[in-house]
């Protein structure tokens, strides 16, 4: 992800996935037909659970969970995860065999260890054999960036010492053609804050992270989780508050749990998914709140709209600009909406990054935002 950000290189692709047939682009992961899970979890083999594999085994991300399970217990490790439509092809392949032989479902179709929501956390808890707690949220595109603030409430309360957060959302007809049905897609790649910008592109995604208690000394490139922020404006079920009160109360209170104030933060992450509404209600939050110097992009025309994994990927993008000490521009626009005055990065720049702001706003006005920093 790390070369591709500083490329500038999009990994959006016309639409060929599965039966589809629409004029758009999405950023489908390779390589995930060919993960294979455990034996003793056949059950969970999906779409999701395949990339949820996938994506744990990167980064040594797996030593990492080893080592704290050894350091903890595996009774005080958390699993908090984003989805939106979690197995959901597993089911429309269910029924489609079910269309072609008029019988009952498959007996190798398992909805509790697919479909269902938990299903991935499920499967990363018994991977890892943890006996934590666990959960899912499903608030659409705000889901994964939401559990950071559910694990951090769990570890505050002396509950847990960490957890493994994150999303993942794979690929889907339901989805594809849902948001085709809401008119939201772009039949290009995404173009976020741009004056052509028409839609979005969706994509699929696995994003984990490993959240600890702070103890002792911290090495100099530790990334710390220092606030969270968490709105629901409930304005309309699809479409955000036009002001952007929502993202703006989300990120004030952000701001207000890290003790930090606008000035502090030196790179803003957007939601930014290339929808004219949804550009332009956060572009007005962001304005009233940090003014038009700090600088922004929008990462989805690298990676489309991954929905419950957008907060998770994002946080991730995040901590690579701290590490690598650079901001993103955003991919794929060209011309600026000069009616949008946020100071947005065409191309990427290096500068000094210490405190990095991510936004993710689902639907029905569920608002999230995170500010991750350097020790």
């Amino acid at each position: 992800m790390r070369k591709s950000l500083q490329a500038q290189r999009s990994g959006l692709k016309s639409c060929d996935f599965d039966t589809v047939d629409l004029d758009t682009f999405i950023g489908e992961v390779s390589g995930v037909d060919a993960v294979t899970l455990p034996d003793s979890l056949q059950t969970f083999d999906c779409r999701n659970n395949r990339l949820a594999l996938l994506a744990l085994q990167q980064d040594d991300l797996i030593a990492a969970a080893q080592r704290a399970i050894h350091q903890y217990g595996a009774h005080r490790i958390g699993v908090f995860l984003g989805t939106s439509t979690a197995g959901m092809l597993q089911t429309e392949l269910a029924f489609r065999e079910r269309h072609l032989t008029q019988g009952p479902l498959s007996d190798d179709y398992h909805y509790e260890q697919t479909q269902n929501t938990y299903s991935v956390a499920n499967f990363v808890r018994r991977y890892f054999a943890l006996s934590g707690p666990a959960m899912v949220v499903s608030t659409a595109c705000s889901s994964s960036s939401k559990v950071f603030a559910n694990a951090q409430r769990m570890i505050d309360l002396g509950l847990i010492d960490a957890a493994l957060v994150g999303g993942v959302d794979s690929l889907c007809l339901t989805t594809l053609y849902g948001f085709h049905s809401l008119q939201l897609l772009s039949e290009k790649p995404c173009t976020p804050f741009a004056a052509e910008r028409n839609g979005i592109s969706i994509g699929e995604a696995a994003a984990f992270a490993l959240l600890e208690r702070p103890s002792g000394k911290l090495a100099e490139d530790a990334i710390l989780l220092l606030g969270v922020g968490e709105s629901s404006d409930a304005h309309h079920m699809s479409a955000p508050h036009p002001q952007g009160l929502g993202a703006y109360s989300a990120m004030n209170a952000a701001l207000k749990t890290a003790r930090l104030t606008p000035d502090q933060i030196d790179y803003i992450n957007l939601h930014g998914t290339a929808t004219p509404s949804n550009d332009a209600a956060e572009d007005k939050a962001v304005v009233q709140l940090f003014g038009k110097q700090t600088p922004c992009s929008s990462t989805k025309g690298h990676t489309g709209h991954t929905l419950g994994a957008a907060g998770g990927v994002e946080a991730i993008i995040a901590a690579l600009s701290l590490q690598n000490q650079f901001i993103p521009g955003g991919c794929n626009t060209r011309t600026l909406d000069e009616n949008l005055h946020a100071n947005y990065q065409l191309t990427n720049v290096n500068l000094p990054v210490r405190k990095v702001l991510s936004n993710s706003f689902g639907f029905g006005g569920s608002n999230s935002c995170l500010i991750l920093g350097l020790a």
